[in-house]
């Protein structure tokens, strides 16, 4: 054969895979097929502290990630009650003091471009640009890849192909694998913008001054976070000036407003919202550098074969929040990676194949339900949101963060939510988010939607990966007994409406 492995895709996992293979199986001939001559900015820019530690403690970027893209401090959260709100009456929740953790944000073009430099000085081939135009695919034999490059057409056969083609999937549509998520129907607007104003400056300073110094930490550098019933905005700064800034939406609940063009519809839905009024009002969207996305999470229900894989989102993406994109990423390639190089050396595995088939649908089904599954109807409620993100993010930390950061190489040669313990996790996340999502069409349904979102922050220490992450899963809990205590006494309000009665009015908080 011409080569052991033939990647098709040269981005983050496709780079990533190759860069793992030949460290693995360094006497190993790869392939990388990449359909772009140049890389554009897409979205996945904000990396978690499961990415980061993959980036840097696994594929060795430290060194690019400190000196060409910004470091993040955490996640930022703002609510609003109505439009006019003076931006310091709008609810604040994120961390108080710098991250504890390492985390990047990332121009995506830079960071794809630097892995698959990496890729190609281990020694992997590069066909760039480069169409695929046909894959026969033989279970256990020999696998070819017709391609088109240069203004010719090869054919090249190899002992296994790996999918690293993004949102594409192509070998999860050729052979009938690919699934929408039909459950969770998110749409998604983005762009690039100049000229935002500063989070941290003076002028902000002088005008919301207890505001700007209740917190320790840069805002800037955050993954910040507009909120609404049914949708949410990031606001991500790249390294240069210019910042990312889009919307994804539940279409159930929420429709973009029309208007002249898709820039145009974005930036008024941020002017919208007294933060991004705040922060928008000058910008400009940078030219060409729009995109929306319809029908944003998808699966693949048979991930692998003898001889051939996916991996990153060629497999499946759920949801933007969280920014679990690269995570996925990250125990995808480390596991195919790993698979791949063990068959090269003469390796029996069938067992890791059947392995990955059957737990990557339930890893994906089960990061699902515990954190995605109906969460646009509570993101707007800045008291049921603070509850889910103390929970959510202290879970991660216990079940994966600890883990990565304890042996990095042992987290990544499985995937999530795995066994035992990770059935329970996941019924446990489970229960209090579908709670969440209950008291929140309460709410809806009464009427009250929004009335905690003004005048309160929610500035906690952080998180760190050890026994301190009690003090937020405490904080999580009582947020969420607040709210199920108010809807004891909505219901109670309700009932005695009904029946002609009255009752007490509710205690002040």
């Amino acid at each position: 054969m011409d080569f052991d492995v033939v990647i098709l895709g040269g981005a983050f996992s496709g780079a990533a895979t190759a860069m793992l293979l030949h460290r693995h199986s360094p006497q190993a001939r790869i392939l990388i097929v990449e359909r772009t001559a140049a890389f554009d900015r897409k979205v996945g820019e904000s990396s978690t502290e499961i990415s980061s530690a993959f980036m840097t403690r696994i594929l060795d970027l430290s060194h690019h990630l400190g000196h060409h893209q910004l470091v993040k401090q955490g996640l930022r959260f703002w609510f609003h009650r109505d439009a006019a709100q003076a931006p310091d009456d709008c609810v604040e929740v994120g961390p108080r003091y710098g991250a504890r953790l390492p985390s990047f944000q990332v121009d995506r073009a830079v960071l794809d471009q630097h892995m698959l430099e990496k890729a190609v000085a281990a020694g992997s081939q590069l066909l760039r640009p480069a169409k695929v135009t046909g894959i026969d695919l033989q279970e256990g034999g020999t696998q070819t890849v017709t391609v088109e490059s240069g203004g010719s057409t090869r054919t090249v056969t190899a002992r296994w192909v790996v999918d690293a083609s993004g949102r594409a999937a192509v070998l999860g549509r050729k052979l009938g694998h690919f699934r929408p998520n039909r459950e969770h129907p998110i749409n998604s607007v983005w762009a690039r913008f100049t000229g935002t104003k500063n989070w941290d400056g003076q002028e902000w300073r002088e005008k919301y001054p207890q505001m700007a110094n209740d917190c320790r930490t840069g805002r800037e550098w955050a993954t910040n976070h507009l909120l609404g019933h049914g949708w949410w905005c990031w606001i991500i700064p790249l390294k240069g000036g210019d910042v990312s800034a889009g919307i994804v939406y539940d279409e159930r609940i929420f429709q973009l407003p029309p208007g002249s063009s898709l820039a145009y519809r974005l930036q008024q839905h941020l002017l919208s919202h007294p933060l991004g009024r705040l922060i928008f009002s000058e910008a400009r969207t940078v030219e060409g550098d729009v995109h929306a996305f319809s029908a944003l999470p998808y699966y693949c229900e048979k991930v692998c074969g003898d001889g051939w894989a996916a991996v990153g989102d060629a497999a499946g993406f759920i949801d933007p929040l969280y920014s679990p994109g690269l995570d996925f990423c990250a125990y995808t390639t480390s596991y195919v990676a790993r698979i791949i190089s063990r068959h090269l050396q003469g390796e029996e595995v069938k067992v890791g194949l059947e392995y990955y088939n059957e737990q990557y649908p339930l890893t994906y089904r089960s990061w699902f339900n515990a954190l995605y599954r109906d969460k646009y109807y509570y993101l707007g409620e800045a008291d049921l949101m603070t509850a889910a993100l103390l929970l959510d993010v202290s879970s991660y930390y216990g079940g994966l963060v600890i883990p990565a950061y304890r042996d990095a190489e042992e987290a990544f040669s499985k995937l999530p939510f795995e066994g035992r313990p990770g059935r329970i996790a996941a019924r446990t996340m489970n229960f209090y988010r579908s709670r969440l999502v209950k008291l929140a069409q309460n709410r809806a349904a009464a009427g009250r939607l929004g009335e905690m979102n003004h005048g309160w922050r929610a500035l906690y220490d952080g998180f760190v990966p050890d026994w301190r992450l009690r003090k937020n899963i405490l904080a999580g809990l009582r947020f969420w007994a607040r709210a199920e205590w108010k809807n004891l006494w909505l219901s109670r309000r309700h009932s005695a409406t009904e029946a002609g009665g009255s009752v007490a009015p509710q205690p002040a908080e």
